[in-house]
């Protein structure tokens, strides 16, 4: 992006310097998903970068870095004519590298559970006068949270302590294969110091210690770099924005993210900690060994216990400060807490290392217990959490909302399955590659097979749900050959091209059927993992020994999921690392994964620290600065012009804009996903109420959309005093048939190129000319 830029100052960035009062008007671009380049948006080969830096900028074209300076009437280069001349000065704000900049971010994928975990967080339904109810909403998410941090740390342990330093280096022929492992292994070294069980567990710890280092160092990088963005600073008799997302500390979540840092750091160096001393403390207290060594492990657990409730007690704290700018940090708690984990730690793997005489590894390390108990514990949060959003969407019922105010607990069921296969990916992959086909050891724990063996009938459900929702988009299709049909009446026929369209149409409307795909896979998900739980506790057996002496149909079927269920984890495993490692390399992958990133990490990170970053909170305060100081320092007005994704910032922008700057300010809207997508699922945050202050307190509004677009859509909101927000459905394909004046076939555009219709041009002056300065822009009765 950078290369193709033209930069008349040598490279270095030139800022546009302010005019005093001239009464300009500025059309600040913002793109969508996937990014754009700056010669993109503005039509032109030659930009300048005149504000930002490598990661998000605002460019202008090079004919008109000064342009608001020019007398009206002036034209430039590309004849869009000066800013007083009844022309906009146009600039395009890129901000596709906050999510797929540098390589580094495809690691980001491994984070996708924690990222979607957080995005249940905002999905709550709007609720009027039930404060306490939403905070325990809240709070029973990042306890899920919490427990996907657990979950992943617990998995590394079992990869490094209990497959590799326990099983394998504690058998003959698996350590024998692997001769990285002979210093560990009692007959390879001849009994060599490391040889023992418990120093093996020490240093086998230090690699899921490093893990939570790791998490530790990119939580707070990235903290540094997106939540420390300062928002635009407002008096408390400023908020007039109704809604959460015009509070002034809403995208400014510091505080909060530090705090369940430290607290998500803490839990995963304890879990280090308990996989360690258990096996320890439970060999002192069967052999009867020293009686200090027995005291010291009882001590050490009854300190792990305290460490435990207080890293929940921490996370149970209350949330987000949002009603101002919280700028303080609860410096002891970040780092004392971590700090006394760490220490405890330390203490665990010193009394591991103790002398043991006659202390040998064999079976598993007791790690279903532990496995078992995050899998019941992820499953009654929740359960709870869909009866807290339950009574919430009861109390503003909105038949819009999606899957009736239950979408967060759904999204929830789904980090907590995605957890699950993926930790159950790894142990297979890890015990697969150490034992190969010979079965010489244990393998994974037992919940984690049984686990894995419900993914095959998992399937089998969405296969069906996808043959229904197939039968029916081809019934949609045909009835939708007829109206296709009206709506071009005056052209040539083509039943292959009628065909076609009806297609699209009928293929867009799968978005709003998603929250049946969700709910499908949450329930099937939650109902599967309860049988699952309940086999491996009742049984102690993975699913195929389980049912040997039962019919032989049941033992087949039980063995080929057991079979199929390993394989489809290991390859899905293996396929998100593949895809990582691409978007690492190549940078069009990457661009590809960004989107992902794009749609999941809009939102703050409010319940799990280990999320991806929230671009938004560095996004939105640039807009909301740019827009400011620009009105300031000019006097005249502006419209946010945003293209899918970038509408939703453009909305977010405008509500934190004080509410003198915000009745100069009108949106252009296209391609929007604000009411089809987050109207629905974010209710508490884009519901109806919300987006109907949002259009009384800007200048103006104007949504553009199409009906082949499956992602944007109408907002649905009345004229009220001013002019419809919705504009009726633009066509698309322009031309139905091939004519004069389209000799080739117009393309179905969908998602993209609005600009491309003539209709938006016009749609777009007509929203200019009610920002011109000297004309009434303000509507009778508008709120400001």
């Amino acid at each position: 992006m950078e290369s193709a830029q033209e930069d008349l100052n040598d490279g270095a960035s030139r800022p546009a310097a302010p005019p005093v009062g001239t009464g300009a008007t500025l059309e600040l671009l913002v793109h969508g998903v996937g990014g754009a380049t700056p010669e993109h948006m503005l039509d032109d080969p030659r930009t300048v970068r005149v504000s930002g830096d490598d990661t998000a900028a605002v460019f202008r074209r090079a004919d008109d870095v000064d342009a608001e300076h020019r007398p009206a009437g002036t034209q430039t280069r590309t004849g869009t004519g000066s800013a007083t001349g009844g022309r906009p000065v146009p600039e395009a704000y890129v901000w596709c590298n906050l999510t797929s900049g540098n390589g580094a971010r495809a690691l980001w994928l491994l984070l996708l559970p924690f990222m979607v975990a957080n995005l249940a967080h905002w999905m709550r339904p709007s609720a009027q006068d039930r404060p306490r109810t939403i905070r325990l909403y809240g709070l029973l998410v990042r306890l899920v949270g919490l427990s996907l941090t657990v979950l992943l740390v617990a998995a590394a342990c079992d990869v490094a302590l209990d497959l590799t330093a326990w099983q394998c280096a504690g058998t003959r022929a698996c350590a024998e294969r692997h001769t990285w492992l002979g210093f560990l292994s009692p007959t390879a070294s001849a009994g060599g110091w490391w040889s023992r069980p418990g120093r093996r567990l020490a240093l086998a710890a230090l690699l899921p210690t490093a893990l939570v280092g790791l998490l530790w160092y990119l939580s707070r990088r990235t903290w540094s770099a997106y939540e420390s963005e300062q928002p635009l600073v407002r008096e408390p008799d400023e908020d007039g924005a109704r809604g959460a997302l015009g509070r002034p500390g809403f995208w400014y979540g510091r505080r909060l993210v530090a705090r369940l840092r430290g607290a998500h750091t803490a839990a995963g160096l304890l879990t280090v900690a308990a996989a360690v001393v258990q096996a320890a403390a439970r060999h002192d207290r069967e052999a009867g060994g020293p009686a200090a060594l027995a005291t010291l492990g009882r001590v050490l657990e009854a300190a792990l216990v305290l460490g435990a409730v207080a890293v929940v007690a921490v996370v149970c704290r209350r949330g987000r400060s949002e009603k101002h700018l919280d700028r303080e940090i609860d410096t002891s708690l970040v780092r004392h807490l971590p700090l006394g984990a760490l220490v405890l730690l330390a203490l665990t793997l010193v009394h591991a290392c103790w002398e043991r005489p006659g202390w040998h590894s064999d079976g598993r390390l007791p790690g279903d217990v532990a496995f078992a108990g995050i899998a019941l514990a992820q499953g009654l949060l929740v359960i709870v959490l869909a009866v807290v959003a339950h009574q919430l969407y009861r109390s503003d019922p909105d038949p819009r909302t999606a899957m009736r105010g239950l979408a967060g607990p759904a999204v929830a069921m789904l980090a907590c399955a995605l957890g699950g296969v993926m930790s159950g990916g790894v142990s297979q992959r890890v015990a697969d590659w150490v034992d190969g086909t010979r079965a010489s050891l244990p393998g994974p724990p037992v919940v984690l097979t049984w686990q894995a063996s419900v993914i095959p009938p998992l399937l089998v459900v969405l296969l069906l749900l996808a043959c229904g929702q197939a039968w029916r988009t081809l019934r949609l299709a045909r009835a939708e050959r007829a109206v296709v049909e009206a709506e071009y009446a005056g052209e040539a026929k083509d039943p292959d091209r009628t065909r076609r369209i009806a297609r699209t149409r009928a293929t867009a409307t799968l978005t709003d059927r998603g929250p049946l795909f969700v709910a499908a896979v949450s329930a099937v998900s939650l109902v599967l993992g309860i049988g699952a739980l309940v086999g491996a506790m009742a049984t102690d057996k993975t699913p195929g020994a389980a049912a040997q002496h039962t019919h032989p149909f049941v033992h087949g079927a039980a063995d080929t999921a057991q079979a199929l269920g390993s394989w489809l984890v290991g390859l899905g495993f293996i396929l998100f690392v593949t895809l990582g490692r691409r978007a690492y390399k190549d940078a069009s992958a990457r661009r590809t994964v960004g989107v992902l990133w794009d749609v999941g990490t809009f939102w703050p990170r409010a319940a799990h620290p280990f999320a991806p970053p929230c671009y938004a909170e560095r996004a939105v305060p640039d807009l909301s600065w740019r827009i400011t100081t620009w009105t300031r320092t000019t006097g005249g007005r502006l419209v946010i012009s945003g293209h899918s994704q970038g509408s939703v910032l453009a909305a977010a922008a405008a509500w934190q804009l004080p509410p003198a700057v915000r009745g100069k300010v009108a949106l252009l809207t296209y391609g929007s996903p604000l009411e089809r997508l987050y109207g629905r699922w974010f209710p508490a945050h884009f519901g109806p109420a919300s987006l109907a202050a949002l259009h009384d307190e800007v200048d103006c509004w104007r949504n553009l959309y199409r009906l082949t677009d499956p992602i944007g859509g109408p907002v649905h909101l009345p004229a009220g005093d001013g002019p419809q927000v919705d504009r009726e459905p633009m066509r698309d394909p322009l031309a139905h048939a091939r004519s004069d004046l389209h000799p080739l076939p117009a393309p179905v555009l969908g998602h993209s190129d609005y600009q491309a219709d003539p209709a938006f041009d016009r749609e777009r002056g007509d929203l200019l000319d009610r920002l011109r300065p000297g004309l009434p822009a303000q509507r009778p009765g508008a709120a400001r």
